[in-house]
């Protein structure tokens, strides 16, 4: 089955970035993602929100500020090195410094 978009949190879940799908869930409605390059940054505040192949997240994970690109949606939450191939790091900054 190949989608052509698919929610924040589910996909956050299927890439092992939350350890379950309500984590992800809560997670996107406080508002804590935001999506797009350049000038057109927007922030993502409702867990339904549709992300595609191409799409590039920013969000805090723990310490760090992480950016990605998403490269695939993922048919499953899969281990972890499935799960990596959903996605390439963009940026990453320890924010203990900054």
């Amino acid at each position: 089955m190949s989608e052509e978009a698919l929610r924040i949190d589910i996909w956050l879940w299927r890439a092992r970035f939350f350890k379950t799908r309500a984590i992800a869930t809560d997670y996107a409605a406080k508002g804590r993602i935001r999506i797009g390059t350049g000038d057109l940054v927007r922030r993502i505040e409702k867990p339904a929100s549709q992300v595609r192949p191409g799409d590039v997240l920013t969000f805090r994970l723990r310490s760090r500020i992480v950016s990605l690109k998403i490269e695939s949606l993922g048919e499953r939450r899969g281990p972890a090195a499935e799960a990596r191939e959903l996605y390439t790091l963009t940026g990453e900054e320890d924010d203990r410094h900054v």
